[in-house]
């Protein structure tokens, strides 16, 4: 048996991600490039056309429920759409709640493009323990504080969002920033 007929088989023939009964296309997950049963997924043209590209958000609503799969390959996938998309509260709360073996995540972190990396405000890619200052005073969401220009945050943390980074500053204040609003010391 093929590895497509195998995953189709393991699919029901339907997308991995969506359930839609449509005409399906095995997905090599990166970073692996070939089609096998245990690094690649059954996708909708729908979902394949959006899995670099998030244009339908409503659309990925469909991960509360794949991002449960036992099949690695879907819950990596199902992990970086959520990461994508974790401006939304929705996505932000199914991350909260997905959990993921330790060879899994590093799989779905490594896999991860370079858009979903974070990066300083001169393109230098930031990593956990990094020391960044703050280049303009930044409004703190949903209350009149300002964290001020040339503050550091000190031994910054990478969370499940790549665009944030947070750390302590001013005494141990914890705090989130945008990385692309930082420059690494």
């Amino acid at each position: 048996m093929s590895s497509e007929a195998t995953m189709l088989e393991r699919c029901q023939s339907k997308c991995e991600l969506c359930a839609a009964q449509a005409p399906l296309t095995a997905f090599a997950v990166p970073p692996h490039s070939h089609v096998t049963v245990d690094y690649a997924i059954m996708v909708c043209d729908k979902c394949l056309g959006e899995i670099e590209d998030p244009q339908d958000i409503n659309h990925w609503r469909c991960l509360n429920d794949s991002m449960w799969s036992q099949v690695p390959a879907v819950q990596v996938t199902a992990w970086r759409q959520l990461t994508r998309l974790n401006s939304e509260t929705w996505a932000q709360d199914a991350l909260d709640m997905m959990y993921m073996e330790e060879d899994q995540m590093n799989w779905a972190m490594t896999g991860m493009s370079a858009d979903d990396k974070p990066f300083d405000c001169n393109g230098v890619e930031l990593k956990k323990g990094d020391d960044v200052t703050v280049i303009k005073d930044l409004p703190v969401k949903g209350t009149n504080q300002v964290i001020k220009q040339g503050t550091v945050i000190r031994g910054i943390s990478i969370g499940n969002d790549p665009k944030l980074v947070s750390g302590k500053a001013n005494g141990g204040q914890s705090m989130y920033v945008i990385a692309e609003f930082t420059r690494k010391k």
